[in-house]
């Protein structure tokens, strides 16, 4: 039994399918993972999340058996790749950002060629249906959609009926809708009770699909928890975006005016107010009670002669965790 963080209760004695301990990997005088301690628990989807030189895709690599590392303990299943990668390759399946098929094969003929890499695993007409591809089961994968790929590649990785599945940014690059198909094939497989480690740049599908998340940044884990746990942490259950002009610039006066300087610690003493940071012009304060504190804000810059040029709000997200922990966006480059 867990209880409501993901955490093992006292006694339990369920298995750790993903368990990494002192996990460290360097690549020349950049040290890419540092010390990294994880588990993830049965039957849960985890997501690892970070910005690009996070430590993230290395953290993923090994845990494939695709990179050795430097030091600490990888554990798979209670397995580890230095003596039971045949056996962990039969049970575990990974699904890489981009794959590339033979294009002249047909969708059947590739779950085919993938199902005979498996001693067992599930039929090719049950790998058809998963991936909701059967008006395609014919056609040639070059002649599919990035979204037909992108399920054909789900399809391979669970040919073999995995124990432990990692998706590996599935849906990147794909359409709105596509990324919704992918979002209720990885939801099937939950309801599975499949280990699903994934990784992700989008937040809505981090908050829609995962159990608990760990965020990276600099090789070590910064952050973790469930979703709505990690987003409590932002100090505030919405958030108010705004950018000023003060009411003093002349009318045709451009974007070459100086920036409008707003007294931070009149905000912040709002009752409310949270906290406050700006990103690229734009205000940003975390605050609880919307609809008491809104008006507060208002008051205060009009009384230091300003009004808003823009105005919005949101509660709180992933996105805003990610942003007050590291002081830069999650797909910043």
């Amino acid at each position: 039994m867990t209880d409501r963080s993901g955490h093992l209760e006292a006694g339990s004695k369920a298995s750790s399918p993903l368990l990494l301990r002192g996990l460290r990997k360097a690549f020349g005088d950049v040290q890419a993972v540092d010390g990294l301690d994880l588990e993830v628990l049965q039957g849960e989807c985890f997501g690892l999340l970070g910005p690009n030189g996070a430590g993230k895709t290395t953290t993923i690599e090994v845990c494939e058996g695709l990179t050795a590392p430097d030091e600490g303990t990888v554990e798979l299943l209670g397995l580890n790749w230095g003596t039971d990668a045949n056996e962990l390759r039969q049970r575990i399946g990974i699904q890489l950002q981009e794959t590339q098929f033979t294009e002249k094969l047909t969708v059947e003929e590739t779950l085919r060629l993938f199902r005979s890499f498996y001693r067992h695993g599930i039929s090719v007409d049950e790998s058809v249906r998963t991936a909701q591809l059967e008006e395609k089961r014919k056609s040639r994968v070059g002649g599919l959609s990035g979204g037909q790929k992108q399920r054909l590649a789900m399809a391979c990785a669970l040919v073999g009926d995995p124990e432990l599945l990692f998706l590996d940014e599935p849906t990147t690059g794909l359409d709105p809708q596509a990324r919704r198909h992918l979002w209720d094939l990885v939801d099937e497989l939950k309801q599975a009770g499949r280990t699903i480690i994934l990784t992700t740049h989008y937040m809505e599908e981090a908050e829609r699909l995962c159990d608990r998340v760990a965020i990276m940044d600099h090789g070590r884990v910064i952050a973790l928890g469930t979703p709505q746990q990690l987003i409590a942490t932002v100090g505030g259950e919405d958030i108010v975006e705004f950018a000023v002009s003060s009411s003093q610039v002349p009318k045709g006066e451009g974007p070459g005016a100086p920036r409008v300087q707003v007294d931070v610690e009149k905000l912040t003493a709002i009752s409310g107010v949270q906290s406050h940071r700006v990103d690229a012009g734009l205000h940003q304060l975390s605050v609880s009670e919307l609809h008491t504190t809104v008006p507060l804000i208002f008051a205060a810059l009009a009384a230091e002669g300003l009004h808003m040029s823009e105005f919005r709000t949101h509660s709180a997200t992933l996105e805003d965790v990610f942003v007050r922990l590291t002081g830069r966006n999650l797909r910043d480059e």
